[in-house]
């Protein structure tokens, strides 16, 4: 399978910059996987698309403040965005200068916090710094928007890149499908009846990376980790029994489910490549925004809901001006068959 086949010509106006002034005022474009037919909606309609044997499955997962700016010993600019904090006063993280740094270097970060990076582990540099790494981020650091958001961070980016539902820290990228929902919603869906759930999964930066391998197969993902706690696991088996659906608010939502399935770990790291041919055991629907050309996840939502499906859907979503990538519009996928 190559990579190429995942290609689209995007026109760069439909990458939105901004969110809407309110969460739930996108536009929802609705596509059944097994006879292919769209539906041009508004996300306020998902409500009347849920029953009450229905499941949704949210990512409960918090951006921090993973960007921090500052200066190597030589004085040259730095940037550092935090991967992951394996310890108090450790992180891995990317690097972006004018020389890629070496063990050794010493960099000041921030209002003038010391680090001091230990190894090159990949595509990722284990640093150690000279206070906890969580008090750093919450003083000094920035908002990770995504490369493709050409505006710096302000106060409405800190409140709307992140999701009502956001509880446990340790993403740099938001689960962008949730940013839809305010609490309205939320609440109006359990009026319904639908039952509501949790996941945990920290996105990592790898979910902006494109595929550069130029086959699908060939390509590894960065590993994330995940939480299916026993409440979730419950519900999911009853709504199974009574005939309901599981639908996943997100590709990183389905994908802790799916891992979950696949390993039987509740929680732990996953490394889930989800592409065409893969095989589904748990998530029925997919909510989920529209995605990167060769991006994994673009792969994902096809596998998801059809590769012929979604290249239709997709190319629909652009002559009707819909909006793209995080701050975008949402699409509902029904399960191909």
């Amino acid at each position: 399978m190559k990579t190429a086949e995942f290609d689209y010509a995007l026109p760069e106006e439909l990458i939105a910059q901004r969110p809407l002034p309110e969460r739930g005022a996108s536009r929802l474009l609705h596509l059944d996987g097994t006879t292919g037919a769209i539906e041009d909606l508004q996300f306020k309609d998902l409500s009347r698309l849920i029953t009450p044997a229905d499941l949704i499955v949210l990512n409960d997962t918090r951006v921090v403040k993973a960007r921090l700016f500052g200066r190597k010993e030589t004085g040259g600019k730095i940037e550092v965005f935090i991967e992951r904090i394996v310890a108090e006063c450790e992180a891995l993280a990317l690097m972006r200068s004018g020389h890629p740094p070496h063990p050794g270097y010493r960099l000041k970060l921030g209002d003038g916090a010391d680090a001091e990076v230990l190894a090159r582990e990949g595509d990722l540099y284990r640093v150690r710094f000279s206070e906890p790494v969580a008090s750093l981020l919450e003083r000094c650091g920035n908002v990770p928007l995504p490369p493709y958001i050409r505006h710096a961070p302000d106060a409405q980016d800190a409140e709307r890149y992140q999701t009502v539902f956001a509880e446990k820290e340790g993403a740099v990228a938001a689960p962008t499908a949730g940013l839809h929902f305010d609490s309205a919603m939320l609440e109006r869906l359990e009026a319904n009846g639908a039952r509501l759930a949790r996941v945990t999964l920290h996105v990592g930066s790898g979910t902006f990376q494109p595929v550069r391998s130029e086959s699908v197969e060939d390509h590894r993902m960065h590993s994330e980790w995940y939480e299916v706690p026993q409440g979730t696991a419950n519900l999911i088996r009853a709504a199974k029994t009574s005939g309901g659906r599981v639908l996943a608010v997100g590709t990183t939502a389905l994908r802790a489910l799916e891992a979950w399935a696949r390993s039987g770990a509740q929680s732990g790291e996953t490394d889930l490549f989800v592409y065409p041919g893969f095989k589904f055991n748990v998530v029925d629907r997919l909510l989920t925004n529209f995605h990167l050309p060769k991006s994994s996840l673009l792969m994902l939502v096809s596998a998801f809901g059809g590769t012929e499906n979604i290249r239709r859907a997709y190319a629909h979503a652009i002559r009707e001006r819909y909006r793209f990538f995080s701050y975008g519009d949402a699409m509902l996928i029904e399960r191909s068959a």
